[in-house]
């Protein structure tokens, strides 16, 4: 019996990997299109799709960070339709999942103990025994 290598074919992912996958990059593409100064420097850094596939959440990140979220979530709120509409046009589904969005903490946590370990001082040299 011989093994055949996929090569990230979609037989390696479940459907809802791929499904999440794809409406990731179909909403990111359609926010770089929209025409919101709110939105822009917006990454869309992952969506998570329910198992019955009505609902989508989509996580984002920003470089104008906390303060800007309100203004980030109002903007996707109501582009939300626009957004589904795009789905509807892009991706073959029975029904586009509805959308909510969030920050990505993930990110920011991470970006916080990047900067906290980059504040830690240099280590000196290692003590020689004599």
């Amino acid at each position: 019996m011989s093994r055949r290598s996929n090569n990230g074919s979609a037989r390696q992912y479940p459907r809802t990997a791929r499904l999440n996958e794809l409406l990731r990059e179909i909403i990111a593409e359609e926010i770089d299109h929209l025409d919101d100064d709110r939105l822009q420097l917006l990454t869309v850094t992952s969506v998570v799709v329910d198992g019955d596939l009505r609902h989508a959440q989509v996580f984002y990140d920003s470089l104008q960070g906390e303060e800007g979220d309100a203004e980030i979530l109002e903007a996707l709120g109501e582009m939300r339709w626009k957004l589904q509409g795009a789905i509807a046009r892009q991706a073959r589904m029975k029904h586009t999942p509805g959308l909510s969005f969030a920050p990505d903490h993930g990110v920011r946590s991470g970006a916080r103990i990047e900067s906290l370990l980059a504040e830690l001082p240099e280590p000196g040299p290692e003590p020689t025994e004599s």
